[in-house]
C-alpha cells in the first residue's frame, strides 16, 4: 500500500492510498479557506450513563447537494475546488469539516450535568474518485485496500492517547441518512468505548473468562457447522445472517480465525474478507435489484493497550428493509426501550440472500 500525506488550504490533513505507487507533486483542495474552528463537547447523561455530543455547527454542512454539485469528486475548475484533487490514486481520507468530535476541543460549558471536551478524530473516506461507483461495484483489490486503509487509519488514531476506539462505517442511502452521495464512508475516533461495542466486549470477556474461546469464532463454527444461514463461506472469512438478527436482511462478516483488529488481519485472510464483503453487497443489489441501503459498522478491539484474545473483528449490516414494498424504522420498543422485534425469521432472509447469485471478479 503507497501513501500521500497533505495538508488542505484550511489546516485539514487529507491522505492518498493506492495499490500504485502516488505522484507527489498532487495539491490538496478545499472549498473552504479558512478553518471551521470546530469545538464540540460532550454532556454526560445521567439515566442512561453515557455521554452525549454535541456540535451545533454541524446544522451548516452540505447535504444532498443538486446532482450538479458534488464536494466529493476530484477538482477540475481551479476556481472552484472540492474536497477531492485530481492525480492517479485509490482511495482518500480527509479530516471532516463539520466533525462531531475533534483532538482540538476545549473549555467544555459549565452545566447541571458532567461535561467533557469533544475530543476525537471524525475523518471521511472516500473509496473512490467515481461518483457514481458503489461499495459493492468496486474490484476486489480496492476493497482489499480499503481494509488496509482502516487498519492505517486505526493505527494513526492509536498514537493519540485520547483515542479508545475507533469505528469505521458506510452510511448508504437516504433512507439511512446519508448527506452525500459520492460512494464514502466515515471513520470516528472516540475517547471512550461507545455504548455499544462496550456491550459487546463485555459479552465477549464474560464468554472468554469462562470458555478460553472467542465468543463470535465460537459462532462462526456454528454457521459454518449449520450452514443454514451462511451467504459466503471462504477458507479465511466467512458471511452469515446471525441466528439473532435484529434487523431484517442483517448480516455479519468476519474472518473465521480470531482477529482483535484490522491490522491483526494477515493478507491472506484479507483477500477473502474482501470476498465475503463483496458477495454480501452485490446479494443485496441482487435480491432488490437496486441500490440498497443499509447501515455497515465495522467493530474491532479497543486501543486500550492490551492484548484482546477475546475480541473479534467484524462488520454488520442493518438495512431498514423488512419486505420487498415496506421499510423498516426502529418502532418504540426498539429505540425506547432498546428490544428489538422482528417479524422475519433469520433463516428465511437468509435463504433469500442466498438463492441471489453473485459473480466475484479475479483481481
Amino acid at each position: 500500500m503507497h501513501s500521500l500525506d497533505l495538508n488542505k488550504p484550511d489546516g485539514r490533513k487529507l491522505t492518498l492510498y493506492s495499490n500504485r505507487p502516488i505522484e507527489g507533486t498532487i495539491v490538496a483542495p478545499s472549498p473552504f479557506a479558512e478553518p471551521q474552528g470546530a469545538n464540540p463537547h460532550l454532556r454526560w447523561h445521567p439515566m442512561r450513563g453515557e455521554w452525549v455530543a454535541y456540535a451545533a455547527y454541524r446544522q451548516n454542512r452540505t447535504f444532498q447537494p443538486p446532482p450538479e454539485y458534488n464536494p466529493l469528486a476530484p477538482m477540475v475548475d481551479p476556481a472552484n475546488p472540492t474536497e477531492l484533487p485530481p492525480g492517479d490514486y485509490e482511495v482518500a481520507v480527509f479530516e471532516n469539516r463539520f466533525p462531531t468530535l475533534t483532538l482540538e476541543s476545549h473549555s467544555p460549558p459549565t452545566l447541571d450535568v458532567p461535561t467533557a471536551a469533544g475530543e476525537g478524530i471524525c475523518e471521511v473516506v472516500v473509496f473512490t474518485q467515481d461518483p457514481l461507483a458503489s461499495l459493492a461495484g468496486l474490484p476486489l483489490s480496492r476493497i482489499e485496500l480499503l481494509l488496509q486503509v482502516w487498519g492505517d487509519r486505526t493505527a494513526r488514531a492509536a498514537r493519540n492517547p485520547q483515542i479508545r476506539y475507533v469505528l469505521p462505517f458506510e452510511n448508504r442511502g437516504a433512507e439511512v441518512g446519508v448527506t452525500l452521495h459520492h460512494p464514502h464512508g466515515q471513520l470516528y475516533a472516540y475517547p471512550f468505548v461507545p455504548p455499544v461495542p462496550a456491550r459487546m466486549l463485555e459479552q465477549e470477556a464474560a464468554h472468554f473468562a469462562s470458555h478460553r474461546q472467542n465468543l463470535l469464532c465460537q459462532m462462526v463454527q456454528a454457521e459454518i457447522a449449520n450452514g443454514e444461514r451462511l451467504l459466503y463461506r471462504g477458507e479465511h472469512a466467512v458471511a452469515f445472517v446471525p441466528p439473532c438478527a435484529r434487523y431484517p436482511y442483517e448480516v455479519w462478516v468476519t474472518p473465521i480465525a480470531p482477529t482483535p483488529d484490522f491490522n491483526a488481519l494477515t493478507p491472506e485472510a484479507r483477500a477473502d474478507l474482501a470476498r465475503a464483503l463483496k458477495t454480501v453487497l452485490l446479494k443485496y443489489e441482487g435480491l432488490w435489484q437496486r441500490p440498497f441501503p443499509y447501515l455497515m459498522t465495522w467493530y474491532q478491539a479497543p486501543l486500550d493497550g492490551r492484548a484482546h484474545p477475546e475480541t473479534q473483528l467484524h462488520a454488520t449490516f442493518s438495512p431498514p428493509y423488512r419486505s420487498r414494498d415496506r421499510l423498516k424504522y426502529l418502532a418504540g420498543t426498539e429505540l425506547g426501550a432498546g428490544m428489538f422485534a422482528m417479524d422475519v425469521l433469520p433463516e428465511a432472509t437468509a435463504a433469500q440472500l442466498r438463492e441471489v447469485h453473485v459473480v466475484l471478479e479475479e483481481s
